[in-house]
């Protein structure tokens, strides 16, 4: 004999049990679409496109006209967050602790990713162990700038008085290891003179404080060099690439300028954390790919001096940083003391 069921559980007929029942076999069989899968749950997220530099810098400028579009081909909420500090390294360490799913992007450059474990003791990541590259954006020169209150026309005229008055010159860079600070020990290197470096918490102070007077010079992406030559309170010597820049011709090489070998270009791509599954890393990959191919994107970038990567895909990406990694080594061995 059945015991009786206990009264907070009342007792279901047997016709009221097989209506149960057939539910039950019912659900069992629902197509998948009732229970959402791993992608279709991202898609409800924003992923986030960390910035390791403050708003109006290159990096920001470029993530922001990126940003969109790749949301556009993910499908998926893409929103721009800015964690600058230490050249890159604060937001590059963030990444790659984040979880390997996709859905937290690094805009990664030279600084944090290939100069920063040479010139940084005790870093807390390592850019080969702990991030995944996912597509190259593209490449930039540096303007060579100087408050336009000082009296140099040209970069001979301050290397000149660099090279009579060792270490009296400063500049400002973002941060250590940064394209701007390498770019001025390249050419402290090849024009044999000593400047005194100066690294901000941010680009944001470093380029304020060169465009006031409170320093000298400052090495800078042409997009956000421009505003303050047009006010007048930054004059360009020379731009740090092969090519004049097309929206500044009469901004000379650093081989016009007599310093060739003081080339140095800045680059940047996205990286995710390390584990990060393949396919997802593909499916971001091709979303940047598309954004970078968009015509509105490239237009975008026209007068930034940014040379666009739209084929610089995983597979790439990962073989040009193969050589990057050990050029960049060699290059910090060589500058030596022009690093400090």
């Amino acid at each position: 004999m059945r015991p009786p069921a206990p009264s907070h559980a009342p007792e279901v007929p047997a016709s009221g049990r097989m209506r149960r029942r057939a539910i039950l076999a019912g659900l069992a069989v629902m197509p998948a679409v009732s229970r959402p899968t791993l992608a279709q749950r991202l898609t409800t997220r924003p992923v986030t496109w960390v910035v390791p530099f403050t708003a109006g810098t290159i990096a920001d400028i470029a993530s922001r006209v990126v940003a969109p579009r790749m949301a556009q081909a993910l499908r998926q909420p893409v929103q721009v967050e800015n964690r600058p500090g230490a050249g890159g390294t604060i937001a590059a360490e963030a990444v790659a602790r984040a979880v390997p799913d996709g859905q937290m992007l690094l805009y990664g450059g030279l600084a944090a990713i290939a100069a920063a474990p040479h010139l940084i003791p005790g870093l807390r990541y390592d850019p080969r162990r702990d991030l995944a590259p996912v597509h190259g954006i593209g490449a930039s020169p540096n303007f060579m700038t100087v408050n336009a209150s000082r009296p140099w026309t040209t970069l001979p005229d301050f290397v000149a008085l660099a090279r009579a008055e060792p270490s009296t010159l400063a500049y400002a860079s973002p941060g250590i290891g940064t394209a701007s600070h390498l770019s001025a020990a390249i050419l402290q290197q090849v024009a044999n003179i000593r400047l005194t470096h100066l690294p901000y918490a941010n680009a944001s102070l470093a380029l304020a404080d060169a465009s006031s007077g409170r320093v000298d010079a400052i090495w800078e992406a042409p997009v956000t060099a421009m505003p303050h030559m047009h006010e007048r309170r930054l004059r360009a010597l020379a731009v740090t690439g092969h090519h004049r820049v097309p929206f500044a011709p009469g901004v000379p090489t650093m081989a016009e300028c007599g310093f060739p070998g003081a080339e140095m270009l800045a680059w940047a791509g996205i990286f995710v954390p390390a584990r990060t599954p393949a396919d997802q890393i593909a499916r971001l990959a091709a979303a940047l790919r598309d954004a970078l191919r968009d015509p509105t994107v490239q237009q975008s970038f026209g007068d930034t001096g940014i040379e666009l990567w739209p084929e610089m895909d995983e597979v790439r990406f990962a073989d040009f940083l193969s050589e990057e990694f050990p050029r960049i080594a060699a290059l910090i061995g060589r500058l030596g003391r022009t690093l400090d």
